[in-house]
């Protein structure tokens, strides 16, 4: 679907989308985790892409002190605008409209790669690269944006592995199902859940090369797998 469709669907939903982000079970272990893995130390400078409405961006910001930045982009206006209400007691919190596909703009971005902080030291991305196009992609530009020694981190939901995985992965078939536009559907020529696997699995796979392991893990009964690598 178009871009202009997408904005408008996640836009409608941005408070239902902004609960389940904050409230369900172990996410702010999952977040805290996340946030970790990208190395930060205080004063570093992190970007966020797909931030949607913000719930990793206190964590962040929890690494990188108060002297550190922390920058998030979205392409949806309304989840933006709760990401901004969610952070507005911090002012090193930075919410910019933008597309994750391409590199960040702003003054914000063009001040962290002149300051003295070196530019951007991490990039963290959940739940964002099975609604890419060519998420490989994705991943190179994000590797390339935080250069050597720099840290790039992915979080996503995908087909769990486990042993016990049919009943989990019925479930999360359905879940991928309702949160695709436009969810009037039930029926797809290709199923979404697996076209979103291999989604998932090649932007992992490329980060996996791209990097050496900070971090290689599932959770949530193995269907959310986050991955982090430090580049050389």
């Amino acid at each position: 679907m178009s871009t202009e469709s997408a904005q408008e669907f996640y836009g409608r939903w941005a408070r239902l989308y902004d609960v389940i982000a904050r409230r369900t079970p172990g996410i702010a272990q999952l977040r805290r985790r996340a946030a970790a893995a990208c190395r930060l130390e205080p004063g570093d400078t992190v970007v966020e892409m797909g931030c949607g409405t913000g719930a990793n961006l206190p964590y962040l910001r929890e690494r990188v002190g108060p002297t550190g930045t922390v920058i998030g982009i979205d392409f949806t206006r309304q989840v933006l605008e709760r990401a901004r209400a969610a952070t507005a007691e911090y002012d090193n919190v930075s919410v910019l409209r933008g597309d994750a596909t391409r590199l960040p703009v702003g003054a914000e971005v063009e001040a962290a790669e002149t300051d003295g902080g070196g530019g951007i030291d991490a990039v963290l991305a959940t739940f964002v690269v099975g609604m890419l196009e060519d998420p490989v992609a994705a991943v190179d530009d994000w590797c390339d944006l935080v250069g050597p020694d720099g840290t790039v981190v992915l979080a996503n939901a995908a087909r769990s592995e486990k042993w016990y995985a049919p009943p989990v992965n019925a479930v999360f078939r359905m879940i991928v199902i309702l949160s695709t536009p436009p969810t009037t559907r039930l029926h797809y020529e290709n199923d979404p859940h697996i076209r979103l696997d291999e989604k998932i699995d090649a932007a992992h796979a490329r980060l996996r090369h791209r990097s050496v392991a900070v971090v290689d893990e599932t959770h949530v009964f193995g269907v959310v797998r986050l991955t982090g690598g430090r580049l050389e």
